[in-house]
């Protein structure tokens, strides 16, 4: 029999309204991929992002796409080839680890990772808000070893001083969305070396970020929406300490693990992420994040309901997939 792949959105809302510098989310839509080949079944989760020029409806065609593909024996190197970076090519690529895993009576660590995978600290999220507001969320998750603090806006000092104020004993993690401009860069650069902050995230528009290779950077500053795939490493080396690594930018795993490892030749701090979506997508991310420096893999906290079985979070710590649930 051959492979049969297929696609299907579904929905689930968030806890709350979460709030970047680019707007408001109230539930996440996902697109789930599904392989199945001699009774054994591969998943693959990924989030169409708009930002990126992507819609539900353009994820499932690009899947379905592949249907006679996969069907006559598609290999992941070939899927590398056949289909762009971005978040189609991760639910495919991920749905198949998923099944040459269970076909082959394997675990996917056992080929993705260098060590037996282990619970990681993750960050958690707060929403961007008024700084009492933020304050009174970050107060509230201060137990958390990291803090990842949404900001982005003209000013966000005030935001700063009472989230960092709010949560003394933990990491904070700052992430502008591209928020930030060069006439406020500096001073915002600034408030967070005074507060300690521990990181900087994409403060600056993609492609506008020239001035990143001509100022100091009192705090390390990490690419997101400027980074996809290996081949944007080299040039980003100017601008850049640290890149974020997502699967629904990278295409998948196969291709996030070649660019783990050549971020580290060149010298970057690295950081694994995710977009906001449910345990089935960060499972694959939890593998990957086994030596990242900092972890952002919380987007099941994010929502009012995750997948069961899902990924279990104590803590600040995410522990490794269940064989049911991925991998």
């Amino acid at each position: 029999m051959p492979r049969l792949l297929t696609a299907a959105t579904e929905s689930f809302p968030t806890a709350r309204v979460f709030n970047i510098s680019r707007g408001a989310k109230t539930s996440a839509e996902v697109v789930t991929c599904t392989l199945t080949h001699d009774g054994h079944t591969g998943r693959g989760e990924c989030v169409p992002y708009k930002r990126y020029d992507e819609t539900v409806e353009g994820v499932l065609a690009d899947i379905k796409a592949m249907t006679a593909a996969i069907a006559d024996g598609m290999t992941r190197a070939d899927l590398q080839k056949a289909m762009k970076a971005g978040a189609a090519r991760n639910a495919v690529d991920c749905a198949l680890w998923d099944l040459e895993a269970k076909m082959n009576g394997e675990r996917v660590f056992s080929r993705a990772c260098r060590v037996p995978p282990r619970p990681v600290p993750t960050a958690m999220t707060i929403s961007l808000g008024t700084p009492s507001d933020m304050a009174d969320e970050a107060r509230a998750h201060a137990s958390h070893r990291i803090l990842k603090v949404k900001v982005g806006t003209a000013d966000d000092r005030a935001r700063i001083h009472a989230v960092a104020g709010a949560a003394p004993q933990a990491e904070i993690i700052l992430d502008a969305n591209e928020g930030w401009t060069e006439d406020n860069i500096r001073a915002h650069m600034l408030v967070a070396a005074e507060m300690h902050i521990c990181l900087i995230e994409q403060p600056l528009p993609a492609g506008k970020d020239e001035i990143l290779g001509h100022i100091p950077h009192p705090v390390p500053i990490c690419a997101d929406e400027s980074v996809h795939t290996i081949e944007d490493l080299d040039e980003l080396a100017k601008r850049y300490d640290a890149i974020n690594i997502k699967l629904d930018k990278t295409g998948g795993l196969t291709e996030a693990l070649r660019m783990r490892d050549r971020a580290r030749e060149l010298g970057f701090g690295i950081m694994v992420g995710c977009m906001v979506g449910t345990s089935l997508a960060m499972a694959p991310a939890v593998l990957l994040a086994q030596d990242a420096d900092w972890v952002d893999l919380d987007g099941p906290l994010l929502l009012a309901r995750d997948r069961s079985p899902g990924l279990v979070y104590s803590r600040s710590l995410v522990s490794p997939p269940s064989a049911e649930l991925w991998g």
